[in-house]
C-alpha cells in the first residue's frame, strides 16, 4: 500500500512503538507523535504469555526481547485466606512445546526499551516528543493531526495509541469517560533479599482472597520482586501512581492470613492506581483514523494482557495494511480482526476479578474445586484459544 505520506502514531508507549515497527517491517513509514517531552514507560513488571513473543518475533526484536526476560516455572494460585495452593500452571517444556514460545515476566521499562532502540534504528520509522495530538482533520488526501502547541501534522492516516484517555477516541467513538471499577491497585519493587525467603518462588504467583488479591513475582534477572496488591474499596476518581504510606495498603489485607500479609509489610515507595476500563465498543474507526491498545480496547489487568493485545494489535495493523489496495478497508480488516478477541478479554478480565481473583465463602469454594480438578493437560487445552497464535491468523 504505497504512500507518499507516513502513517501517524498518537502515542509512543509499548503500543505505539509496536505499531511503527510492525508498520516498518511491511515497509511502511510511520511517525509516533508522544505528548511527553521524552519516550518512557511508568510502572514495574508486566507478564508476557507466548502470544508477546508470537508478537516480538513478527516484530524483529525476539531476540532483544527473550534476553531481558525472566522464565518463570509456574503460574501460581493461593488461598489467601487457607494459606495453602490453590492449583498451578507448569510453564516448561509442554507448555512451551504446545504454544511454541515460553511465558514470562519484564520490566516494562526493559520491554518498553527494547521497542524504542528497535525503531530508533530503523529509517521508516520517525520519533517526535512533546507532540500532544487533540484532536484531527481528515479529507480524501489524508490526516491532519492537530497537537497541544497550536502545530499540525499531516499524514496518511492516523492511529491512536494514546491510552486509557485517548484523544483519539474521544473523537472517533465521543463515549465519555472510561468507567472506574472501584478496585484500587497498590504497586512496590522490593530486593529480593528483603522478600521473605519462604516466598521466593519462580513463578507468578496470585494469593487470593475476599475482595483482594497479592501478585508477586521476581524481575530484572532476580535482583528485585515486583509486588501489585489490589483490592476493593469503592473508590470513586481515578487516580495514577500516587504515593501512599503502607499503612494505607495494609488496610485492605487485615482479613487474610499471615504469610500472604508479611509480603505487603516488606513493600516499600507504593503508589497507588485505581483501575479503569471501558465496555466493549466495535466503532475503532473514522475513515482514516483507527484505534488501537487501550485507547480502542482497555482492559482491567486480571488476564494479564493489556500490552500483549496491544502489541497484537500492531501486528495485524500492519498485515492488514500491507494486503489492501486504501487505507480505509486495510483499517476496517485490521478492527474486524481485532474486536472480537479483544471484547472476550474486556469481558473475561472484568469476569476474572469477581469470580477468580476476589470471591468469599462458598463462592471461593466452588472456585477452588473448579480449578483444583482441573489436569496439567485441560489447562493447556483451555488457553490454546489465548496463546495459540490465534491472535495473529
Amino acid at each position: 500500500m504505497p504512500t507518499d505520506k507516513p502513517i501517524l502514531i498518537a502515542g509512543g508507549g509499548i503500543g505505539g512503538l509496536a505499531a511503527a515497527l510492525a508498520l516498518a517491517q511491511k515497509g511502511i513509514g510511520s511517525l509516533v507523535l508522544e505528548k511527553a517531552n521524552q519516550l518512557g514507560e511508568i510502572g514495574a513488571g508486566i507478564q508476557l504469555g507466548p502470544n508477546a513473543f508470537h508478537c516480538f518475533d513478527r516484530l524483529g526484536v525476539g531476540e532483544a526481547a527473550r534476553g531481558m526476560a525472566v522464565y518463570i516455572d509456574t503460574l501460581r494460585l493461593m488461598d489467601a485466606m487457607a494459606d495453602g495452593e490453590i492449583t498451578h500452571i507448569d510453564l516448561g517444556e509442554t507448555f512451551r512445546t504446545r504454544f511454541g514460545n515460553p511465558y514470562a515476566v519484564v520490566h516494562r521499562g526493559d520491554l518498553h526499551g527494547v521497542l524504542l532502540k528497535a525503531c530508533r534504528d530503523h529509517a521508516l520509522i520517525d520519533l517526535r516528543t512533546s507532540a500532544d495530538v487533540t484532536s484531527y482533520d481528515q479529507d480524501e488526501t489524508g490526516v491532519a493531526a492537530r497537537l497541544a502547541n497550536g502545530g499540525t501534522v499531516l499524514g496518511a492516516a492516523l492511529i491512536g495509541a494514546d491510552g486509557l484517555w485517548s484523544n483519539v477516541r474521544r473523537q472517533v467513538t465521543g463515549d465519555g469517560n472510561p468507567r472506574v471499577s472501584g478496585h484500587t491497585t497498590y504497586r512496590s519493587v522490593i530486593p529480593t533479599e528483603q522478600m521473605p525467603e519462604d516466598l521466593r518462588w519462580n513463578a507468578a504467583t496470585l494469593w487470593a482472597g475476599p475482595k483482594c488479591h497479592i501478585v508477586h513475582y521476581p524481575l530484572s534477572g532476580w535482583k528485585v520482586f515486583n509486588l501489585v496488591v489490589t483490592y476493593h474499596n469503592d473508590a470513586p476518581e481515578p487516580v495514577a501512581g500516587k504515593p501512599v504510606p503502607v499503612e494505607e495498603v495494609r488496610r485492605g489485607f487485615t482479613h487474610i492470613c499471615e504469610r500472604a500479609q508479611s509480603i505487603i509489610r516488606h513493600g516499600k515507595d507504593w503508589h497507588m492506581w485505581v483501575l479503569c476500563d471501558r465496555d466493549p465498543v466495535d466503532k475503532w474507526l473514522d475513515g482514516k483514523v483507527a484505534l488501537l491498545g487501550d485507547a480502542a480496547h482497555p482492559m482491567l489487568q486480571y488476564m494479564a494482557q493489556g500490552a500483549c493485545m496491544a502489541m497484537e494489535d500492531a501486528v495485524c495493523l500492519a498485515d492488514s495494511l500491507s494486503r489492501t489496495d486504501t487505507l480505509e478497508s486495510g483499517l476496517a480488516r485490521y478492527r474486524d480482526r481485532r474486536v472480537l478477541r479483544t471484547t472476550r478479554l474486556q469481558l473475561m478480565s472484568r469476569a476474572m476479578g469477581d469470580h477468580v481473583y476476589h470471591p468469599a465463602g462458598p463462592h471461593a469454594a466452588l472456585r477452588n474445586a473448579i480449578m483444583t480438578a482441573k489436569s496439567q493437560a485441560e489447562w493447556l487445552d483451555a488457553l490454546e484459544w489465548l496463546y495459540g497464535g490465534n491472535g495473529l491468523d
